[in-house]
């Protein structure tokens, strides 16, 4: 079993046991189900549950969060079990990661849902409605992810995108295409700073206008 962090705690709180029975599953069947790659399970808790976990101090309590292209599981599964007052949905469109991901919230007990289907298809959009916070991670550029996520943000939220060290670079090459799809001007910040030896890098973007180009009213 790979060892659990000292600071675990302090990220999962009452959710430990759960985010530890998470960290089993993907050491037992991460690999094999191509979920994570091999040099990652001595990483599984400072690279994804922490990783993950530490970007809800960005979130509002009680705010509805939709995660696209949730994958193994991030970052939407630790944000789940480090913050149960959020409500959260899963969005993957692989059939067998989907399956993973309900197994996943079975096994936890966590209150999510799993959606099946692409961020970007009009009948998903649809049948989920929009979120105060749209999340992802290592998922695509930030132009495309913009025109994936924004349509999912309610006005006046915003999107997270988990980012390494080209975030900036990003921005510098996709705020003009970011804009078009209704986002406002994205910033670069760092959660579990004084936490994590490594902070997570996150760009937020807030959807500032309405699908038909209207600004936000005030």
């Amino acid at each position: 079993m790979v060892p659990v962090p000292e600071v675990a705690a302090r990220v999962f709180g009452d959710g430990l046991e759960r985010a530890v029975e998470f960290a089993g599953m993907l050491e037992r069947y991460g690999v094999e189900r191509g979920l994570i790659g091999p040099r990652e399970v001595d990483r599984l808790w400072d690279r994804h549950l922490l990783n993950s976990a530490v970007i809800g101090e960005r979130i509002d309590t009680g705010a509805k969060v939709i995660d696209v292209g949730s994958g193994g599981g991030f970052p939407g599964v630790p944000l789940a079990i480090a913050r149960p007052d959020l409500d959260v949905v899963l969005i993957e469109p692989m059939a067998r990661r989907a399956d993973w991901l309900n197994e996943v919230i079975e096994t936890l007990d966590l209150d999510v849902i799993v959606e099946r289907g692409r961020a970007e298809e009009k009948v998903l959009r649809k049948r989920i409605g929009t979120a105060d916070v749209v999340t992802s991670r290592a998922v695509a550029p930030l132009a495309r992810l913009a025109a994936w996520c924004l349509p999912l943000v309610r006005e006046g939220g915003m999107m997270l995108a988990v980012k390494g060290v080209s975030a900036q670079d990003e921005i510098a090459r996709d705020a003009s295409a970011v804009a078009r799809v209704g986002g406002g001007a994205p910033a670069v910040f760092e959660c579990g700073v004084g936490v994590l030896d490594t902070p997570t890098t996150v760009v937020r973007v807030e959807r500032v206008r309405g699908v038909h180009g209207r600004r936000r009213a005030g």
